[in-house]
């Protein structure tokens, strides 16, 4: 290995980072949620930032910030040094496969210099405009050609985990995989306790026993993934419950047909509120004037955020702003007070507790016992093309969820996915929130197993309350909402796109044993759900809260 000295290291990281104000110049509004904040900013905090700037640049690459059109800062990172040291540290391996596949790129690109150049330069658009004019590719084969250009830099990266490769602990032996139509794949997922299922898929080993190839790909917002969805980038996405049906409908959207295989989590998100306001906020009526953030438009978050505060005489769209923010980002605006508030996903309520920023006003399993809140979806397209891929991926995923519910598990879990490549968490966060043994921030010690838990079980009664609350609040303020409820019905929204029948037989396929019903009444702490009349509950809401 080729190590740079430390006055080397100093200068490429401040190449690559840059000071506040030239960073400020450059990008003064957030490119995934157009707020005003710098979505570098919680780079600064996070103590499992990488110091070593081509590992920085390895990140950047994973999280879709470098892109064929749009490489932020791309004059900060093409030090003669930096190429040269990658390269170095790559073909220094003394890995052959690894020289061959670097000496390659560079030919292609015209030697060392074009290559990095065309990487992270100011060309770099050129460059790429120029390879898909003269190869005649399409998008798609354009992007996967793009996969093996930033196979440039994660070849170099040499210092991330810990070094060590998980133990494979799958329960049985090697599955049949003479009939899949495809078999390496790329799952996208954003980095949060709710996707634990598909991402420790790939570290214990599930995909693999189900014959696959199979990477998952690290996503910087929910809108990448449903974008990234539209453009068939991917295989198989890591959802939002309610993201396959407003997609499908054509909200928020151009419509595109996605279905919910499989549900990732039950329960596993929190009300988090700044420790500027702790004292001052005990029950819904006192977030009235907040600035809350929820991961994304249709999401359980906002819905449940939305239920909760209407409880409190607040109308969510007049006495408080809710507004989307990237989880990655969340604690960063916290402490920056962008926002005063999030409901979000785990591991960033947790994180904040650790981070002094904030404190968990409410865990949302006491607004919902067993809500959803993430899935695993596909979309209609891939589903007919790979018929026998998905049904042994989504097998694969219902199998690691039934691992994962199993709480003697989830220590072993949490050391699996907390690793730089996956949530890039501490450790004893991840397993705070997958055990429920936590520090709340506010002086307490509390012992909830079932903070997060993993059912994949995917009810139509889930479906009906998510597409209710899509009417009640329509996001769009169009009344589409409620015209597509009307026009085809709850229940034939709920059977197109929540594949309660195929998760069920898969389920039982495995020894499992799941519901023989596909709707249940649901309990909620202010209300009782009956899925068979969506729209009597919407009136006796708006009844009683006036929203």
């Amino acid at each position: 290995m080729v190590f740079v000295s430390t006055t080397s290291t100093r200068q490429l990281w401040e190449n690559l980072n840059g000071d506040r104000r030239k960073l400020s110049n450059l990008q003064s509004a957030c490119e995934f949620c157009d707020g005003q904040h710098l979505s570098h900013d919680h780079w600064e905090f996070m103590q499992t930032m990488p110091e070593d700037p081509v590992d920085m640049v390895d990140d950047l690459v994973k999280m879709g910030i470098y892109k064929t059109n749009q490489l932020r800062a791309a004059d900060t990172v093409n030090a003669y040094e930096l190429r040269k040291t990658l390269f170095l540290k790559t073909v220094g391996r003394g890995e052959a496969s690894r020289e061959k596949l670097i000496l390659a790129l560079c030919q292609q690109a015209g030697g060392l210099e074009n290559a990095f150049a065309a990487a992270f330069g100011p060309q770099a658009g050129l460059f790429f405009a120029d390879s898909i004019r003269s190869s005649g590719v399409t998008r798609r084969e354009f992007l996967r050609n793009m996969a093996v250009g930033a196979a440039l830099v994660s070849l170099a990266s040499c210092s991330g985990g810990s070094g060590e490769p998980v133990t494979e602990d799958v329960p049985d032996e090697p599955v049949s995989t003479d009939n899949l139509e495809k078999t390496d794949l790329q799952i996208g997922f954003i980095p949060i306790t709710c996707a634990t299922p598909i991402i420790m898929s790939e570290p214990l080993g599930f995909y693999k026993k189900y014959g696959f190839n199979a990477k998952v790909v690290k996503m910087p917002s929910w809108g990448a993934v449903r974008d990234s969805a539209i453009a068939g980038e991917l295989d198989a996405y890591h959802m939002l419950a309610p993201m396959p049906i407003a997609m499908t409908l054509g909200l928020g959207s151009a419509a595109f047909g996605v279905k919910l295989a499989s549900v990732q989590n039950i329960n596993g998100q929190a009300i988090t509120v700044a420790e500027r306001h702790k004292g001052a906020v005990n029950g819904p009526a006192d977030f009235k004037g907040f600035t809350i953030g929820v991961p994304f438009p249709y999401s359980m978050h906002n819905l449940l955020l939305r239920y909760y505060l209407a409880t409190g005489g607040l109308d969510p769209d007049v006495d408080v702003k809710i507004r989307p923010v990237p989880p990655p980002d969340s604690i960063a605006q916290l402490i920056a007070g962008d926002i005063d508030a999030y409901l979000m996903p785990d591991p960033f309520n947790q994180r904040a507790v650790f981070e002094g920023a904030g404190f968990i006003h409410l865990l949302t399993k006491e607004l919902w016992p067993g809500h959803p809140c993430c899935a695993f979806a596909a979309s209609d397209q891939w589903i007919s093309e790979n018929p026998n891929t998905f049904r042994a991926l989504n097998k694969s995923i219902i199998e690691a969820a039934g691992y994962a519910h199993d709480a003697k598990n989830r220590s072993e879990i949490a050391k699996a996915i907390a690793d730089r490549a996956f949530l890039n968490q501490p450790v004893e966060v991840v397993e705070a929130v997958l055990t429920g043994n936590f520090e709340d921030g506010n002086g307490n010690t509390l012992s909830i197993p079932d903070r997060i838990d993993f059912d994949p079980y995917p009810w139509q009664s889930f479906a009906n309350w998510i597409s209710s609350q899509l009417v009640r609040w329509d996001l769009q303020g169009d009344g589409k909402a409620a015209q597509v409820a009307s026009d085809k019905g709850y229940d034939e929204i709920g059977k197109d796109i929540f594949l309660t029948d195929l998760a069920r037989e898969l389920a039982t396929e495995l020894g499992q044993t799941p519901p023989s019903e596909s709707y249940r009444d649901e309990t909620l702490k202010f209300d009782a759900f009956d899925p068979e009349a969506p729209n009597e509950y919407i009136e006796k809401q708006i009844e009683e809260y006036g929203v």
